[in-house]
Parts: structure tokens; sequence; C-alpha cells
């Protein structure tokens, strides 16, 4: 989708539920060096990935950009999606702008996760010359030298390879200049030293861009911050190792977001806010320790786990609550197959399984309570 902030046209990709998390790709790529992470984080977190500007299917504006220009985008941006804090991550010159975020609004920023980037990426003139080379021949130039400090040379043929290179070609010349530019203006040491953010810096142990020693340096910057070294990686991780990349991202930010906090997350996330808000309202001393149990430990502690889609535990809660015969719990799912994705033909297949396992009268007795609940979500749109 595309919003609007200030004089620009953002386009961006949200998926899942839960606390906020902002992801920054690199220059001259766009939001899909992070399909990998998105696809396991969203089922933790709500994934916001946008094109920055100049990229992607972002609108493009004369450079050069400045990183407050690019801090601002951001904001905007949360502003616009009704987010006021939010996990923030970056790669590159992403890396940058969530620092610059962190320094305009720490208040908004729950944490940072700052992947093969720096304080700052020297030197300014290499920058200069890469947007002037970009503005007079377009990107072909660039293209393989570029691609061959993204990723080390083993990987150079792969598929992830062949992906950043069509981003870089499809990169428009203007909006890759003016980032080149803001990276050649862009020293935060001093800001950064100051911040006081939950912090976990990555690297590839082959990047030369920003090397190894950029990244102990960051991590030095910020008082508590953890480094994670990646083996056989350059400078774009995220496609060149994606699981190693998630599996450090997953580990940093899932211990930041309680059971309970996660469970109520999900919980209206699939039951729906309404749902939850009027079951709130009936709990009594007597119920209550159950209700922060069940959403502490099974919304939380079983939905939020990776291992698989939401959609699939959907299909799950209907073909045990139809087996069980439990006809109340079985109509919650029912209901809640509008924020699943669950399709009525794709119930249909799970009680022709219930029937072979289960038996016929339990199968048809929740065909029966799925067409009436379905008649009535169909009535109520």
């Amino acid at each position: 989708m595309f919003v609007r902030v200030g004089d620009l046209d953002i386009h961006v990709q949200v998926s899942g539920a839960g606390a906020p998390l902002l992801l920054l790709h690199s220059l001259g790529t766009n939001l899909h060096i992070w399909d990998a992470q998105a696809e396991a984080l969203s089922r933790h977190f709500r994934v916001i990935r946008p094109d920055l500007r100049g990229h992607g299917l972002t609108g493009v504006t004369p450079g050069p950009y400045s990183m407050a220009q690019f801090a601002r985008d951001a904001l905007g941006l949360l502003d616009a999606l009704g987010v006021h804090k939010a996990h923030v991550a970056g790669i590159s010159i992403g890396g940058l702008i969530s620092q610059a975020i962190a320094h305009e609004a720490p208040g908004r920023v729950l944490s940072l996760g700052l992947v093969d980037t720096a304080l700052a990426i020297p030197p300014a003139q290499n920058w200069h010359d890469r947007a002037a080379l970009v503005r007079k021949e377009g990107m072909a130039p660039l293209v393989e030298a570029v691609v061959a400090r993204w990723v080390t040379e083993p990987s150079l043929q792969t598929p992830a390879a062949n992906g950043l290179r069509a981003m870089l070609r499809r990169t428009d010349p203007e909006g890759y200049a003016g980032a080149a530019e803001a990276i050649a203006a862009a020293d935060l040491t001093k800001q950064t030293k100051k911040l006081r953010i939950p912090t976990l810096v990555i690297v590839g142990d082959g990047d030369l861009a920003t090397p190894v020693s950029s990244a102990e340096a960051l991590r030095d910057a910020i008082p508590g911050a953890e480094l994670v070294v990646l083996e056989k990686a350059a400078h774009i991780p995220t496609m060149e190792v994606p699981e190693a990349v998630t599996s450090a991202m997953v580990a940093f930010l899932l211990p930041k977001v309680s059971g309970y906090d996660a469970g109520l997350t999900i919980r209206k996330s699939v039951l729906g806010e309404a749902h939850v808000a009027k079951a709130s309202q009936g709990i009594t001393e007597m119920d209550a320790a159950f209700q922060e149990w069940i959403t502490a430990n099974v919304w939380g502690g079983v939905w939020t786990r990776p291992g698989l889609t939401r959609k699939e535990r959907s299909l799950l809660c209907l073909g045990m609550m139809a087996a069980l015969a439990r006809d109340g719990e079985f109509a919650l799912h029912v209901r809640a197959t509008r924020n699943t994705g669950v399709t009525p033909a794709e119930i249909s297949e799970v009680l022709l399984q219930v029937g072979a396992y289960a038996g016929v009268p339990a199968a048809n007795h929740a065909l029966k309570i799925a067409k009436q609940i379905l008649a009535e979500m169909e009535a109520g749109a």
C-alpha cells in the first residue's frame, strides 16, 4: 500500500500483529531484502517495511537527501499507521537511519537492530563519486562491483545475488544518488553515544563496507549493546544467510515481549477486538487467574511459536474442537476465520478429515454449526 507522508508517497508492506517492528533496507535495494525475516517475525510482531525515499516504489525527489530527512519520513509513516512506539532495525543506510530515528525520538524506539552498518561510512568522496556516476550513466556501471561487496565470493551466482542485482538495476539513479550523498554527510558518533536503548548489532564476517571493526565500535558506543558476527556473510546477510539473521533477531527481540502482552495481542488479532473486550468485561475474581494463564501461556506461549503459521493453528483448532464436540469453542474459531484467512472450502476439508478420523456424527454436527455461523457472518458483512 501507499501512505502519504509530507511530500512523499511511501510504499510500505505491513504484516502480522503484535508490537510494531520497523525494518529499513539498504542503499540500492528495497523492502524485499527483509522478506525472510518478515515471514518469521510477523508471527510475533506487526512488521512494517517501507521502501525508502527514492527507492523501490516510493516516490523519488531531487537529492541530496539527509539522515534527518529519512528519519522524518519513517516517523511520519509510523504516525500515519497509528504507531507511537516501535522496535526499529535497519541494514547499512537503514542502520544509519535507525540511529537517526532514535536520536530524533528516543521515546518512540523500543529497541534497535543495527545490521552491517556503522557510526559513519567513509570516505565521503566515494559516495559523491558514485552519485555523480549514476546521475550521468545510470545504475548499470555499478552493479557488478557493488554486488561483489554485498555478498561473499561463493554466493555471487546464487539466486539471492541475482535478486540483489535486479534490485540495484531498478533503483532510480536520482534516488540512489540522493541517498549516497546522505551517507557521505552522515557521522552519528556523537548522537549515538548518547543513546540508552536496547541494541543488537549484527555484522557479516566478510563485510568490506562496514567491517567487524565498525560493528565493534558501534557496539561500544551504546551501553549494553550486543554484537553478533555471522560467518560466511558480507554486507547484505538478510539475503545471503537469512536464517542466521532471523535467529539472531528472534533471540534478541522475543524476550522483550512478555508472554501476556504477546498473548493479548494475538488473541485480539485472531478473535477480534470486540470479542476480547466483551470477554474481559466478564472476568470475575473466580476466573481472573485462569484468564491471565491462558492469555500468557496458550495465546502467548503457543500461538506465538514460529513452527506453524496462524492459519495452520486456526485449522488445527477447528478440527480439534469439532472432533471433541466443543460447540462453543468451534463456533468461536469459525468466527475467527475472518481474521486467520481460513476459507469456507478449507473448513469443509477439515471437517471431512474429522468425519474420517473422529466420526461422521461429530463432523455432521460441526458442519451445521459452521454453516450457521458463516451465514451470520455473510449477513453481517
